[in-house]
């Protein structure tokens, strides 16, 4: 997912009544549900692969292709819907090797098939498009292609579009439910100065007679829209094998020529990060389409199989520490947290935007993870707890559905804070590494709910942590555990959560001992004149009562 920004702002809590979901007043616009529900222009048909052609003009920052959609009938329909992002227009759609009509709304383009087509049919249509794309201003966060220099000067091009959707540079059905189930190809044609570097494997490159050069990847696996991404520059590579749970993967990485030394001793971290995921996540998913670290122009993103790097070659996230702690120093953070995503966000992948918490939160806690592989359980617990800070609490983590909205950011530090509660409540770490692998087996390469993974979670552990899933993501409140001490009873009990709020902790008073509090009083004896705290692991406050 898009690297993180940074967050300074340190959260204040106030206990209260009990809360319930928050609610926004935000408006949304008809456009906005076009772009993130499912259509009736959406629904009759299922994406099978893309075949993507794209040819850019450096110099008058323009591109030009196509994009061949193969695809499954499931549902009458003949109305189709396209998105393609503006500026860009579509100049021609073909099929059956006749010209089908379309209208334009906005960012949608309106496809009107001649014939009525039938349930369980295979079509193919091609989209003839170009212009001059949305250009990136900041990118990974304000995305759009890239026209950029190295540091030399030379011409240096990508794109970053996560969130903004891959229509903002090709035609598609730009919907997170729906990804090409048998992959997809890239073909780039670029001066013949340059590399062009995409997912998967180089199926072929091709000198033209013009003076560019033609390249073909392609991807066996199914790939988020936003994840097919072009690198185009100065690029040279190196090949490594690693051996992991499924037999030899093929690790590439491509960096800009003045960069090779550097680039091949920083990206030694690749392989104790595969060692280190394999184990807590399951095997590496795209075997097939194998490992790729590409320098990018931008600090970093997800791109299956080609994950964009854009760190400086340093450790840490840009040179800084986001725990706080020192131990955030010791590796480096785009090569663990854009990685990470190829369990959470690439292989499972939310349908909605609303729900990108599973892509975030999880990919968050991967370097609390990472941090325990390499200096142990500790140095993990110190990486996530410092992160805390971090968390603004603003506005729920799970936003609106059917618009293309993301919740709050704090589905990245509050979202591995909750995992890290959910871990210590299961208080046994082989079964809370059997329910991260057994996510990336049952949901491989599938696209899914929050839901379905809060219900496996609660499932696999045999704990009902619904309501805790209810207060961390749908709420902007932390539950305080309210106590008190006379003499040697403790009595505890919790405030400011969800009607119902349920989750045991772990505390210190006196000794160290589990209480499940609720929402009325509870007492447990302790010895007297114990002091009381709250096992520092859990993602809650406390307060003393009189």
């Amino acid at each position: 997912m898009k690297a993180v920004h940074f967050y300074f702002l340190i959260s204040s809590f106030y206990l209260c009544l009990p809360v319930s979901a928050q609610t926004s007043t935000e408006h949304f616009t008809h456009a906005d549900t076009l772009r993130g529900s499912v259509t009736p222009e959406r629904a009759w048909w299922d994406v099978l692969r893309y075949d993507i052609e794209v040819k850019p003009d450096y110099a008058k920052k323009r591109i030009r292709g196509s994009n061949e959609i193969t695809f499954k009938v499931v549902a009458e329909g003949s109305n189709m819907q396209i998105d393609l992002q503006e500026p860009l227009e579509i100049q021609q759609i073909e099929w059956r090797e006749r010209n089908l009509n379309f209208q334009r709304e906005g960012n949608v383009f309106h496809v009107k098939f001649s014939s009525e087509l039938h349930i369980g049919d295979v079509e193919k249509i091609k989209i003839i498009y170009g212009g001059s794309p949305r250009i990136a201003a900041r990118p990974p966060w304000d995305g759009g292609w890239i026209f950029t220099t190295d540091k030399l000067g030379r011409p240096w091009m990508s794109v970053a579009c996560q969130g903004l959707g891959a229509s903002v540079w090709y035609p598609c059905k730009d919907y997170q439910g729906d990804e090409p189930d048998s992959g997809a190809s890239l073909t780039i044609t670029v001066p013949d100065t340059l590399v062009a570097v995409g997912n998967g494997r180089l199926k072929e490159k091709k000198p033209n007679s013009d003076g560019t050069t033609t390249f073909k990847w392609e991807v066996a696996n199914p790939i988020n829209n936003y994840n097919i991404i072009p690198y185009i520059g100065k690029y040279v590579t190196w090949h490594e094998d690693y051996m992991g749970e499924k037999g030899k993967l093929d690790c590439d990485y491509w960096v800009l020529d003045y960069d090779l030394e550097k680039a091949k001793e920083q990206f030694k971290q690749a392989d104790s990060m595969l060692h280190c995921f394999e184990y807590w996540f399951g095997p590496y998913p795209f075997y097939e389409d194998g490992y790729k670290l590409v320098e990018a122009p931008h600090l970093g993103m997800e791109h299956q199989s080609a994950v964009a790097y854009g760190n400086r070659f340093m450790n840490g996230y840009l040179g800084t520490d986001l725990s706080g702690t020192g131990w955030g120093l010791k590796w480096d953070f785009i090569i663990v947290h854009e990685s990470g995503h190829e369990w959470f966000g690439n292989n499972i992948t939310t349908k909605d935007l609303a729900d990108m918490w599973v892509h975030e939160g999880f990919t968050n806690y991967s370097e609390t993870i990472y941090t325990e592989c390499q200096d142990g359980l500790e140095a993990g617990d110190d990486y996530c707890i410092g992160t805390r800070k971090r968390i603004r609490n603003d506005k729920p983590i799970i936003a609106h559905y059917g618009v293309n909205e993301e919740g709050s950011g704090d589905m990245y530090y509050k979202g591995g804070n909750m995992i890290h509660t959910i871990r210590q409540v299961i208080n046994n770490d082989s079964l809370f590494r059997e329910i991260l692998r057994g996510l990336n087996r049952d949901f491989y390469h599938q696209t899914v709910t929050s839901k379905q993974i809060e219900d496996y979670i609660s499932l696999h552990a045999k704990i009902d942590f619904s309501k805790v899933f209810d207060q961390y993501l749908r709420t902007t409140e932390i539950p305080v555990l309210e106590y008190k001490i006379n003499k040697s009873a403790l009595s505890y009990r919790w405030a400011n959560c969800v009607s119902g709020f349920k989750m045991p902790v772990k505390i210190f008073a006196g000794k160290e001992a589990w209480i499940d509090p609720s929402e009325t009083w509870k007492m447990l004896k302790v010895p007297d004149g114990a002091d009381f705290r709250v096992d520092r692991n859990f993602y809650i406050t406390s307060k003393k009562m009189n």
